[in-house]
């Protein structure tokens, strides 16, 4: 039930508002002044505050400006029976929600309430996934090979320049690229991810820079690209090895003078964006072989970040398998399972040459197919080698 907390120093508008707002079926606190609505949002949690301006003690905007600090993720609705235009500005400055009269129509009071829990409750799906984005591109391991990777991610990160990604399929290359995002002074804009391999060389042009309508027969509107929707943040180009040389030759212009134009259209665009990519192939000799541009190559690998592969950094399989047995009950709704430690070391033994990604499925695997706690006889019958 959603939490409201009606800070106000008039008695008769507290129960009025009480009222009104349990009979929504809401959870309805009461403060009479500034301070009490202070301490009583600091001992509890609501969704959404109501309140008003003028009170003795502390007034409205003053408690608004102290609640962001202690509750941040609270909506304020602000009630003034003196408000202006002047006043419901300065309170939406300094993060109120919104802004209402007093007496507040009922109407309008229900609708603002209803929205305010809307935002609220957004904002705490927008953290929960953050959270969860965060959690799968962690990097998990103490390995020496590891660590070259964490401090090179430390240096670079802050700055803008490109890096080129390398490494054997299902290292955990993308997982380099959202780190390099999430510790630069890009991270609260996009991260835009395109899989060149995945897209038709025929449509990585429009993926890429978008298209205006009608400029072939499939474009039945404008169509906005990666690079605009990447515009302040980053922009992944995956599997950059199998792009071709067309596109490859527009990514050049664009990492060059920071301007794409849409196909089919004429007008230049400006983009601020940070270009990261990766690639499995070997890049050089795929210039040898004319399937790769050089000038291209050394645009995107001002830093070159290569990703061990898992067999080079086997010490790390414990940490990555207890990680995956966590995950996967967290998925389930289950208890995690246990691996007994001749399973774990049986397990680090393995040629992985599908990596980290091919170590999460096996482990998926015995979780489904073991008991309680998974067992050397279970890795042997079920890691499929």
């Amino acid at each position: 039930m959603p939490r409201i907390l009606i800070i106000d120093d008039e008695k008769a508008i507290r129960n009025t508002l009480k009222e009104i707002l349990e009979y929504e079926s809401y959870q309805v606190d009461q403060a009479e002044d500034g301070p009490s609505g202070l301490d009583m949002l600091i001992r509890d949690k609501y969704d959404v505050v109501l309140c008003d301006i003028k009170m003795p003690k502390m007034d409205g905007i003053e408690v608004l400006e102290r609640a962001r600090i202690v509750a941040p993720d609270t909506a304020f609705i602000m009630v003034s029976a003196h408000g202006n235009v002047e006043m419901a500005v300065d309170a939406t400055k300094k993060g109120a929600y919104d802004f209402l009269q007093k007496p507040p129509d009922l109407n309008r009071l229900l609708v603002t309430v209803r929205n305010a829990l809307d935002r609220t409750k957004l904002v705490a799906e927008t953290k929960t996934l953050k959270k969860k984005v965060a959690k799968n591109s962690e990097m998990v391991g103490s390995s020496a090979a590891l660590g070259a990777v964490r401090k090179a991610i430390e240096k670079v990160a802050p700055t803008d320049a490109r890096v080129l990604i390398t490494g054997p399929n299902g290292a955990g290359k993308e997982m380099v690229a959202r780190q390099l995002h999430e510790q630069s002074n890009r991270s609260s804009g996009p991260l835009i991810e395109v899989n060149c391999a995945a897209i038709p060389s025929e449509l990585i042009e429009s993926e890429l820079f978008g298209h205006e309508k009608g400029s072939f027969t499939s474009a039945v509107k404008q169509r906005i690209g990666k690079f605009e929707q990447a515009d302040g943040g980053t922009l992944f180009l995956d599997e950059i090895g199998d792009m071709s040389l067309s596109a490859q030759a527009k990514v050049l212009r664009a990492l060059q003078e920071n301007k794409i134009t849409r196909v089919g259209g004429e007008k230049e665009i400006s983009v601020n964006v940070r270009v990261l990519a990766a690639t499995n192939k070997n890049l050089l000799q795929e210039i040898a072989d004319r399937n790769f541009r050089e000038d291209l190559y050394h645009r995107l690998s001002v830093i070159l970040i290569q990703v061990p592969s898992l067999n080079d950094r086997r010490e790390d399989i414990p940490d990555l398998i207890q990680k995956f047995l966590q995950d996967i009950a967290n998925d389930y709704g289950n208890k995690p399972k246990k691996i007994d430690a001749v399973a774990l070391k049986y397990l680090q033994g393995l040629d992985w040459r599908g990596n980290i990604r091919e170590l999460r499925n096996v482990v998926e695997r015995l979780v489904i197919m073991s008991d309680d706690t998974i067992s050397e006889a279970d890795a042997k019958a079920f890691a499929g080698k």
